[in-house]
């Protein structure tokens, strides 16, 4: 099984990406960055005739990473109550996606597990509740298993440290990872 993380944060070494790190400690992974991508708003043309048109940018590249592996992990802080602007742009372009002549983007999907790690800083594990929901809602509609998330309490770089919860919940999380290995 490969293990693909998709980093949501505007910041470099984000409480997100610490979390994300402590699940992943010893665990082969891949992941990608989405600061270091272009990945531009979709421009909706589902309903148009000839549907989307192509667009210079990062996201055919992030795409095809992602239906190369078998569980995926979003990594994010929780902004403003959402999901950050990056990732969001990359989740609507999947609308593209399900329309692309190359491949069954659903089938492809529902072969995979997803797990969510945020980290917000007022109140997240209740306020954060709306973004986990609504990535429940995005696997469930490209069919996809919903393997769980984490949510940590920080705000300040380096404050997921303090956050005894969030850590104790990444051990568990590193060691049901651990057992599926890396095909």
């Amino acid at each position: 099984m490969s293990i693909l993380v998709l980093y949501g944060s505007q910041r470099e070494e984000s409480n997100a990406k610490k979390l994300t790190q402590a699940v992943l400690e010893g665990i082969p992974h891949h992941a990608i960055d989405l600061r270091d991508c272009t990945i531009l708003p979709i421009n909706d043309h589902r309903h148009t005739p000839g549907g989307f048109l192509p667009v210079d940018d990062d996201y055919d590249t992030v795409i095809q990473e992602v239906l190369r592996h078998d569980i995926l992990i979003f990594s994010l802080p929780i902004y403003w109550y959402g999901i950050p602007g990056r990732m969001k742009n990359f989740v609507d372009r999947w609308s593209v996606s399900l329309r692309d002549s190359r491949f069954d983007f659903k089938e492809i999907m529902r072969r995979k597990t997803a797990y969510v790690i945020a980290v917000g800083g007022d109140n997240p594990r209740v306020k954060g509740l709306p973004l986990i929901q609504q990535f429940q809602y995005i696997f469930d509609f490209v069919g996809m298993t919903f393997g769980g998330y984490i949510i940590g309490q920080a705000n300040r770089p380096g404050e997921i440290e303090k956050d005894l919860r969030a850590l104790a919940e990444a051990e568990q999380l590193n060691r049901i990872l651990g057992q599926t290995g890396e095909a």
